[in-house]
């Protein structure tokens, strides 16, 4: 048999992680196995222990590409928006409080994705977690701080950043309730989707 290129061995370990990000966000990592992430990756069971040791280790890797990918995403729209940082939180939220994202977690947001599954899976899960937290808390914080300068308010940075972590918190805890109930009653799933955002863009 030929061998196979470091190419097409970079493309396959890819396709793993693709889908691999799309199952765990749909499922739970606990609630897609390994066959079935292989025969979505369109490879056999064997050929998952050519890219990683364990399960785990392919957690871990969907957790850091998943927040690496959001936090980008996050700078587009920050870079959307030169002139004002308001603009660019409105849209921040706009983007991530609604229902493209309520009805598709296996291509949205490590964040909301991931929240009970990295409280699950250990240390290590926690860290990646923590690094996609902290990197939306510090660019949320940076918005907070421009505009208050635009409006003529200086915020100090202790508070830019409580002000950012509870920003951020209210919108995933958005996306998770309006998630819990779309199916069971999707008008009050819409009303807290509309309800956060309201809010969250007045502040």
């Amino acid at each position: 048999m030929p061998r196979i290129t470091q190419e097409q061995k970079r493309l396959n370990r890819e396709k793993i992680v693709t889908a691999a990000g799309e199952g765990f966000r749909l499922r739970g990592i606990d609630g897609f196995g390994i066959e079935q992430l292989m025969k979505s990756a369109g490879m056999t069971h064997g050929g998952f222990y050519n890219h990683f040791a364990s399960k785990d280790a392919l957690a871990l890797e969907v957790l850091h590409q998943g927040f690496t990918d959001s936090l980008a995403a996050l700078d587009a729209i920050r870079k959307a928006h030169p002139g004002s940082a308001r603009a660019a939180l409105d849209d921040m939220v706009d983007r991530y409080v609604n229902a493209e994202h309520r009805d598709h977690p296996e291509v949205g947001c490590a964040s909301a994705a991931f929240v009970s599954d990295a409280g699950r899976h250990g240390v290590a899960a926690q860290a990646e977690y923590r690094r996609g937290l902290n990197g939306y808390f510090e660019a949320i914080a940076d918005m907070l701080i421009e505009c208050g300068r635009e409006s003529g308010t200086e915020l100090a940075p202790a508070e830019a950043r409580e002000h950012a972590v509870a920003l951020f918190s209210q919108m995933i805890g958005a996306v998770l309730l309006s998630r819990a109930i779309a199916d069971a009653a999707p008008e009050l799933s819409d009303e807290v989707l509309a309800a956060n955002r309201r809010r969250l863009k007045a502040v």
